[in-house]
């Protein structure tokens, strides 16, 4: 082994490639029939899966999803919930996020919204797709409190530049008139370069009069550039007398 080459591995920021090499160097025998081909490769494909292990572990952090441990995989379709599971293995593949595509996903406290809207995000993660989760309320507070320091332009780019962007308690409580601005504001620098999920406990509907109906032209506006080009789940119980809240079929703490 040549610690000079070693430390010009390290030097360069190829931990991975120079433990490999490491590796061969302690083992002759298994690599002596190895041609230079396959060793090379087998540094390259170190550094190479290792890098990418790192910059998914990254996209994951920064998503901050409530829920990072949710997986696709391990949605319970018995739990007496009327869940799609090709439409949702479809949105699984990210495909909709490619073609900026949104997500609506709407049902009672308790039917696993944000659960699968953090799965969702999980995948967008893996296949390197920036994500990042956020409570509507949260994003109104920080965004009025943006505007008083003059600090808007750059929070709202903070929502505007993930690939995907998940939207916790949508239209929860209604907003107020700068709060519809913002919102729109958000949608609008969004769309048709990025997707969004939508996660509420209202009816698509119903978010019309949420936004402040015909007293709000801005309604009009938001729901216009969201609906058109969505994906929805309305997660619902099959049979509501024995309905069983997904917080305790996933074992969650409520917040």
């Amino acid at each position: 082994m040549d610690q000079s080459t070693m430390d010009k591995l390290h030097e360069m920021r190829f931990p991975k490639m120079a433990e490999q090499y490491l590796l061969q160097s302690e083992d002759p025998e298994h690599w002596r029939n190895a041609s230079f081909d396959e060793r090379f490769a087998s540094l390259v494909d170190a550094e190479y899966s290792n890098r990418i292990r790192n910059r998914r572990a990254r996209l994951l952090k920064s998503a901050k999803l409530e829920q990072p441990h949710a997986r696709i995989e391990e949605i319970n379709y018995e739990s007496g919930r009327n869940l799609d599971r090709r439409l949702i293995n479809q949105l699984a593949t990210c495909r909709y996020i490619h073609e900026y595509n949104n997500v609506f996903l709407t049902g009672a406290t308790g039917s696993g919204k944000t659960y699968l809207a953090c799965a969702l995000g999980y995948e967008a993660c893996q296949n390197d797709l920036s994500t990042m989760f956020v409570r509507l309320p949260d994003f109104l507070m920080e965004m009025s409190l943006a505007r008083q320091d003059g600090s808007f332009i750059k929070a709202m780019k903070k929502y505007t530049q993930p690939k995907l962007l998940i939207l916790d308690e949508w239209l929860l409580f209604t907003p107020k008139e700068e709060e519809c601005k913002n919102i729109a504001e958000l949608i609008h620098k969004r769309r048709k370069h990025s997707s969004t999920i939508f996660c509420s406990q209202y009816d698509e509907s119903e978010w019309y009069e949420q936004l402040g109906g015909s007293d709000n032209p801005i309604a009009d506006s938001i729901l216009d550039r969201i609906i058109h080009n969505a994906y929805k789940i309305d997660i619902r119980p099959i049979d509501p007398d024995k309905d069983v809240s997904m917080r305790e079929v996933y074992g969650l703490k409520h917040r």
